[in-house]
């Protein structure tokens, strides 16, 4: 399988940075496109001083990481080879010994690992799963530049979907921004040395959350332009194309335009109820009619359609598998939303308290994040008891102990 052409570190790098096109990295830059686009090359020339420093900052990786070999006489040992490293040392250029091939049963025994921690996601701790994530994560770095072929391809779409795991427990679960970002840079990167243009799509569209939770709607617009467009390279399933409507109406809703997000998630469902003839990746096991729903619960409810948002929501907590656990606190919170907008404490609370059960049992900061968002609304009632009651176990020493853990 032929690598893909042209230096995609840099390209990768410029797209998760939210620069949409070689244009706008240069202006930001103050060089010609020319010049950027030499830098995207399949031989890169090296930038100057002034300019590789700017790049740097801007994009946050050293010149190696992206793709930049340095100039004949300050080049590493042409016995050695370059690899992507772990996370905790960023993606730079380091050397390290040759070696003999990997067999084609290296990429085999890889995935299955990398299989093996997308399912204990969803029960697992996350401050137990990352850093075996990004220990598989080091292990598939050292593997890489030992591969070819199909075997290479292989390994680094694995590789690069570890990386999205890690960044989606970095985001939704350690509610570490910067960190995310620069570990979704490195399943981007991933994906490009696997020629994989859904999974980039996959971890463009994880990259546009990051922003919009700021709300800074045009960097999350750009990224989400870039998600499609990979997407368009498919073949794309029905429930790929669906999943990036949703998550740009997500992106909408945090930047206050919910009749945009209540559209996005129509034709999410239009797209669902036609299907399609493509079947969707493995590792697309976060998103479903019923995980769609739930977004257009929260959404209905942003909009104020509490009456609407209420019935959403109480189906989708129906509809919900037993192993959801992490997506079922996030339904009561939002249930426990509704009712606190429509002047029910009592009914709030105790969603709410159901909620905070869910999160002793699997943490995740999302739906605790929603709790803490309700007690707020509950401001006015904080003297009932039922409001009390909520307190205890919302600052009780198992839940706070849990929560600075965390």
């Amino acid at each position: 399988m032929p690598r893909p052409a042209g230096n995609i570190r840099l390209k990768a790098a410029r797209l998760a940075a939210g620069y949409g096109s070689q244009q706008t990295l240069a202006d930001r830059l103050g060089v010609g496109v020319r010049q950027v686009r030499r830098w995207e090359s399949d031989t890169p020339p090296w930038p100057q001083a002034e300019v590789g420093q700017a790049l740097t900052r801007l994009l946050g990786q050293d010149l190696g990481a992206l793709g930049f070999t340095p100039p004949s006489g300050s080049a590493p040992d042409r016995a050695r080879r370059t690899v992507l490293v772990a996370p905790t040392a960023g993606l730079a250029a380091v050397p390290t010994q040759a070696a003999a091939l990997q067999p084609a049963s290296a990429a085999v025994d890889f995935e299955g690992v990398t299989r093996a921690h997308r399912r204990l996601y969803w029960s697992v701790a996350p401050v137990a799963l990352h850093p075996a994530a990004s220990a598989h994560a080091a292990l598939g770095c050292a593997l890489l530049p030992e591969a070819a072929g199909k075997t290479r391809a292989r390994i680094a779409a694995a590789l690069a979907e570890t990386w999205l795991l890690a960044g989606r427990i970095e985001f939704f679960d350690m509610r570490d921004p910067d960190r995310a970002q620069q570990t979704l840079l490195r399943a981007l990167q991933a994906a490009g040395e696997a020629d994989d243009s859904l999974l980039g799509s996959a971890v463009l569209a994880h990259t546009a959350f990051i922003p919009a939770w700021t709300g800074d709607r045009d960097a999350a617009v750009d990224r989400m332009v870039a998600a499609r467009t990979y997407a368009r390279r498919g073949p794309a399933s029905a429930e790929l194309l669906a999943w990036l409507d949703a998550v740009e109406a997500e992106c909408e809703t945090r930047c206050g335009n919910t009749r945009t997000a209540l559209h996005l998630i129509g034709h999410a469902e239009d797209v669902l109820a036609r299907g399609g003839e493509h079947t969707s990746p493995e590792w697309l096991d976060w998103f479903s009619p019923v995980r769609l729903a739930a977004f257009k619960g929260n959404t209905q409810l942003k909009a104020g359609h509490l009456p609407q948002a209420r019935e959403t929501l109480l189906g989708v907590l129906d509809a919900l598998e037993p192993e959801e656990e992490k997506q079922r606190t996030v339904v009561l919170g939002d249930l426990a939303a509704v009712e606190a907008a429509a002047g029910a404490p009592e009914a709030a609370c105790g969603y709410a308290v159901r909620a905070l059960d869910q999160l002793e049992r699997t943490w995740y900061a999302m739906g605790m994040d929603r709790v803490r968002e309700v007690r707020r609304t509950l401001a006015p009632h904080q003297h009932e008891p039922c409001v009390r009651e909520l307190d205890d176990r919302l600052y009780g020493w198992s839940t706070t102990v849990s929560a600075l853990a965390r």
